[in-house]
């Protein structure tokens, strides 16, 4: 029973830590490539109000997740459900870091001095200060360039 559990677990965090590179490939390559026109808007405000076209993203990276927890609880299989949990919560990191902390769609989270946030936040902007497909940096969210770690390590230490 112990035994069990600790893989679970470990499923659980391999998918977490794994989505974080598919993440990673799929901002650079598809969001930045192919899929540049559901993109585009998150970079260049095109329009007034709430949602962006780069929001149908969460439906498409809800996806597997989903599917993972119905296979796992419809058909008892512990792994896909272990699997949909790593991926569910990895999308609820990424909504609460990049819409809620990092582009506050919600004012939540505004003055978090925090130097693993406040790194986070760095290197997203650094990925917005580029309006167009190419030429992008810091497509990660979670786990970003160190030199934005060591940056806001610094500041904190100098106050």
């Amino acid at each position: 029973m112990m035994n069990r559990i600790f893989i679970d677990i470990g499923i659980v965090l391999a998918f977490f830590v794994g989505m974080e590179a598919v993440a990673w490939l799929a901002h650079k390559y598809l969001m930045h490539g192919l899929l540049w026109s559901l993109h585009a808007d998150h970079h260049q405000k095109e329009q007034d109000g709430f949602l962006e076209k780069n929001d149908f993203f969460f439906l498409i990276f809800a996806t597997p997740g989903i599917a993972c927890l119905l296979v796992g609880v419809y058909m008892d299989k512990s792994f896909f459900l272990m699997a949909g949990l790593g991926i569910t919560l990895y999308g609820m990191c990424y909504f609460f870091i990049h819409d809620l902390f990092i582009h506050q769609r919600i004012k939540v989270l505004r003055n978090s001095q925090h130097w693993y946030l406040k790194a986070i936040r760095r290197a997203h902007k650094m990925h917005h200060k580029h309006l167009h497909k190419h030429d992008g940096e810091c497509f990660g969210m979670l786990w970003v360039p160190l030199k934005y770690y060591r940056e806001a390590k610094k500041a904190k230490d100098s106050v």
